[in-house]
């Protein structure tokens, strides 16, 4: 498993986002699927369910049908020593330090999930940049996006705005909860220009946390797992007493 090169720093910087392809080997990847689908199966805790986030076409209810879908199993890093083993992976130190230019920490506030999207109750999300919800100090962290399985929009995929990480946005832009109100004509110009990389096992994207992005609904008959972490410069700090600064970060080694 070999680092980012700099033209793929390049385009991280650039476009907001990069594709590392087949950055993670089958055994690897594979070992971390079934210990995800294992994990789901047992509904091991913390989990967070559909139901509870309320997105559209999400159950209404942890009650009603489909309440107890799953959508993220919490916190991977304490789950289990080979999701901490992924989030702290020398290659991902080594691409991580080569972007900031300096060394790497993990947070573990945020992210630090397996994502998954079921088929009928996993729910849409709208347009958003995930620094909408984080504090701290610097906008500037990067998160890894690990498919465990294909990934297209037939299956919701990632959709993502290429250069919009470098936008300043006017507030009134987005909603009440930092969604992108996508009844103003400016902001579906902008969500025109969105595409969705198709991503093949093994495949990781790298995304910054001011790039516009959304997902649709999995249209397919299969569970769709990704695992999540995020990362920033030793420099930048979570801001005291917020979510971010909720719980411990790990340094990754220098490699």
């Amino acid at each position: 498993m070999s680092p980012l090169n700099a033209s793929q720093i390049e385009t991280l910087r650039q476009q907001g986002f990069v594709i590392a392809k087949h950055f993670l080997s089958p055994e690897r990847r594979e070992a971390l699927r079934q210990l995800s689908e294992a994990q789901l199966a047992q509904a091991r805790a913390p989990l967070e369910y559909e139901a509870d986030l309320r997105y559209p076409g999400a159950p209404s209810s942890r009650n009603a049908e489909g309440g107890g879908t799953v959508r993220r199993l919490l916190d991977a890093y304490a789950r289990d020593e080979a999701y901490a083993a992924w989030a702290t992976d020398p290659a991902i130190a080594a691409s991580l330090r080569a972007y900031f230019g300096e060394p790497v920490v993990l947070s573990r506030a945020h992210h630090n999930c397996v994502m998954t999207k079921h088929p009928r109750y996993g729910s849409l999300t709208g347009w958003h940049r995930d620094i909408r919800y984080w504090s701290f100090d610097k906008e500037d962290l990067v998160s890894t996006w690990l498919a465990l399985g294909p990934e297209t929009s037939h299956n919701g995929a990632l959709w993502l705005v290429p250069g919009s990480h470098a936008m300043n946005l006017a507030p009134e832009r987005f909603d009440a909860v930092q969604f992108l109100r996508e009844d103003l004509p400016e902001n579906q110009a902008l969500i025109d220009q969105a595409i969705s990389p198709a991503l093949e096992p093994g495949d990781v994207l790298f995304f910054h946390c001011r790039t516009l992005h959304a997902a649709g609904r999995n249209q397919s008959d299969a569970v769709k797992l990704s695992v999540v972490h995020t990362y920033h410069a030793a420099t930048t700090r979570p801001r005291p007493g917020s979510r971010s600064a909720g719980k411990p970060e790990v340094p990754l080694a220098a490699g």
